[in-house]
């Protein structure tokens, strides 16, 4: 009977590493969301997780891909996987490229910093946002994979214009322009929570640090945290321009600041600027698409800022197939929201789309494990990737076209 037991009784060796234990039981990007949702604030956590209004477009965005289904063909020789593309020219090991979002220091101390390392180990764009937590120079220092830049357009073009100066002496790549924030989306559940940037550090804070001590720690050891790319610029401008690092309301501070007015013709001011690649993050229709191509744009976003803006709006894999059709090969396109499976970036390719973004995905990692949970996040998406191309047939991404797809429309 012992003899038996020993035959079929195997324990694992104990991991002394908390975060590996972490990371050991995420599956997949909902895991990392739970344990990102343990571990910080119910408000930090929202303002990750929520979108605005009734969250109608989030879900879509989600749901949508789930709609679709792949056409598995077998007997082909897959004995070799190649998820390998060209992204703005450069060689990327798979499709995928990490969006830009704000204030990601709120769900790691070390922010955009651990991001962009993870990023480049994988060799996939990092973009850091405007309303970054990390400077241009200080992502730069840490990473020499390709670095693009996402501007909100603000109403003092000079703030701009000195931040495109910034990015082109620290080499980043590519520059995006966002075109979908002419007013902020209401996102209620900040609302509820009186959510402001950078958290406040009150009654209720500390009732919930109770139970979350960890972050609470971290947050309060780490330097304060600041809108870090526009402090840099209003420095060295000597402008007085709010940088972050007193709490403000989010939707306040963005209909101050930014510029409702933005239009093609500013468009063409910011590419005059930055004299590289642009993408245009924001495009949610056939009809703007096509004006994006007719310029000349290098790449588009298909995004609804993950449902965060216009809850009304389209699922975004919905507007791939369409948007392929009219100005697929004069364009790239770039499939961002509702991305959680290496699947789904598969089925984003089959529908025309260059590469995905993923937002949501990164920050649910970085608060489960900082760099290692960022590692461990694009790890899955690799395999991911790589294992749908095995099961559909297709040994290179080059190979997957709309035959690998039943698409409902």
């Amino acid at each position: 009977m012992l003899e038996s037991l020993r035959s079929v009784v195997s324990l694992k060796p104990i991991e002394r590493d908390a975060t590996k234990r972490r990371l050991g039981s995420a599956a997949n990007i909902e895991d990392l969301r739970a344990i990102a949702k343990k571990r910080l604030p119910a408000g930090v956590f929202d303002y990750i997780d929520g979108a605005a209004e009734d969250e109608l477009a989030m879900a879509r965005n989600a749901s949508r891909f789930s709609d679709r289904t792949l056409v598995p063909r077998v007997l082909r020789d897959v004995t070799t996987i190649d998820a390998s593309v060209e992204i703005l020219g450069r060689p990327a090991p798979m499709p995928l490229i990490i969006a830009p979002t704000g204030f990601p220091r709120i769900a790691h101390p070390e922010g955009e910093l651990a991001t962009a390392r993870a990023a480049a180990a994988h060799g996939i764009p990092f973009s850091l946002s405007t309303m970054g937590t990390r400077s241009i120079e200080e992502v730069a220092d840490v990473s020499n994979g390709p670095k693009w830049y996402q501007v909100y357009v603000w109403r003092d073009r000079e703030l701009t214009k000195d931040m495109l100066e910034r990015c082109k002496a620290r080499g980043y790549e590519a520059l995006y322009i966002t075109v979908d924030t002419a007013v902020l989306g209401r996102r209620e559940r900040d609302v509820r929570r009186g959510m402001t940037l950078p958290p406040k550090i009150g009654l209720d804070t500390f009732i919930e640090g109770a139970m979350r001590p960890a972050w609470v720690w971290e947050f309060l050891r780490a330097e304060p945290i600041v809108f870090s790319n526009v402090a840099v610029s209003t420095a060295r401008l000597n402008k007085g321009t709010e940088d972050g690092a007193s709490a403000v309301t989010l939707a306040e501070y963005v209909n101050s600041q930014f510029d409702p007015g933005l239009s093609w013709d500013d468009v063409a001011w910011i590419r005059s600027q930055w004299g590289g690649p642009v993408i245009l993050k924001g495009i949610q229709s056939v009809a703007d698409a096509k004006i994006a191509a007719s310029e000349g744009i290098e790449a588009i976003a298909l995004s609804n800022h993950g449902g965060r803006q216009l809850d009304a709006s389209p699922a975004i894999i919905d507007l791939v197939a369409p948007v392929a059709d009219a100005v697929g090969g004069q364009t790239e396109i770039y499939c961002d929201g509702g991305v959680r499976r290496g699947s789904d970036v598969v089925k984003a390719i089959a529908l025309g789309a260059t590469a995905c973004m993923i937002g949501r995905p990164h920050l649910y990692a970085l608060a489960a494990g900082g760099e290692a949970g960022v590692n461990h996040m694009l790890d899955f998406f690799q395999s991911g990737i790589e294992q749908t191309m095995a099961l559909t047939g297709v040994a290179a991404i080059a190979d997957i076209d709309r035959s690998a797809i039943n698409d409902p429309h």
